[in-house]
């Protein structure tokens, strides 16, 4: 599903204007990603969570080269589903 699949199914559900259902998804996006550039977990009962995880340093190897190379830490965002939305899945 594409982001403009995502805002016609909202719009549909919703019973609102694509206009409307585009701006409640791009704020709901915009406030999940100021939460986790401060560090902060999002937490949406019933559909998953979203964190941000620590990536430690490592060595990686360029598969055409074979080269190794050392990858710095970093971090990265994750997504972990919450039990109704595996349960819905799994149906």
């Amino acid at each position: 599903m594409t982001k403009t699949e995502l805002i016609n199914a909202i719009a549909a559900k919703a019973d609102c204007t694509k206009k409307d259902a585009a701006a409640a998804l791009e704020a709901t996006l915009a406030s999940i990603q100021e939460a986790l550039v401060k560090g902060e977990k999002v937490s949406i009962t019933g559909f998953g969570t979203f964190e941000v995880r620590q990536r430690n340093e490592k060595t990686c190897i360029n598969p055409r080269t074979k080269a190794k190379t050392v990858c710095p830490p970093c971090k990265a965002p994750a997504f972990k589903a919450g039990r109704s939305l595996k349960e819905a899945v799994n149906k």
